[in-house]
């Protein structure tokens, strides 16, 4: 991509975007500039223009979990450019590309453990999955019902007086971030702009 803003701007780069390879969060960045045709001192730019956009993402400006970069080209103008023309290129690089990736949009699931009395087990089951949830165990303490599940954040909103009125006020709930998961697709088609 090239930024070309007239007297004074001018940046050109060749990147490779994609997943990264090994899972991790963040941005895997690789250099395979050689020769020097973009100075070694407007290689950090790149990267922090890349950086910056990871931050507001594709997908309605939601950040970007992760993602691998390999800069493979580029060039510069000896009076026209500077580090900050390359850390705009790498961010309007990004914007000019990004969608076409096909990013996926990830929300947060909750570990949720209701406790309960066994007379309310069946509409505690039914609330879970209407709250798009799965249960990965129920176990007895005490003579209570002990549910384990996986909720998606987003469904646990009202969930504390739900459950106190299906239950009569006979349960009780803790919730903790359990991890990130794909939103399903009928969702984030709603989502997505």
């Amino acid at each position: 991509l090239k930024q070309n803003g007239g007297n004074g701007q001018f940046a050109d780069i060749t990147f490779e975007i994609g997943p990264r390879n090994n899972n991790e969060i963040g941005l895997e960045f690789i250099n395979k500039i050689k020769g020097g045709v973009i100075p070694s001192e407007f290689i950090p730019s790149v990267e922090k223009g890349f950086r910056e956009a990871m931050e507001n993402g594709a997908l309605n400006g939601y950040p970007l979990e992760s993602m691998k970069i390999t800069l493979l080209d580029g060039s510069t103008h000896s009076e026209d450019s500077g580090a900050y023309d390359f850390e705009i290129a790498a961010r309007d690089g990004f914007r000019a590309i990004a969608k076409q990736c096909k990013p996926k949009l990830l929300e947060p699931i909750m570990q949720v453990e209701i406790q309960s009395t066994e007379e309310y087990t069946g509409a505690v089951t039914a609330d879970i999955n209407k709250r798009r949830g799965i249960i990965t165990s129920i176990d007895e303490r005490s003579g209570r019902k002990i549910f384990t599940a996986e909720v998606p954040l987003a469904s646990t909103f009202g969930y504390i007086s739900d459950l106190r009125t299906l239950t009569s006020g006979r349960a009780s709930i803790s919730m903790k971030l359990s991890h990130y998961a794909l939103v399903p697709d009928f969702i984030a088609n709603t989502l997505i702009t």
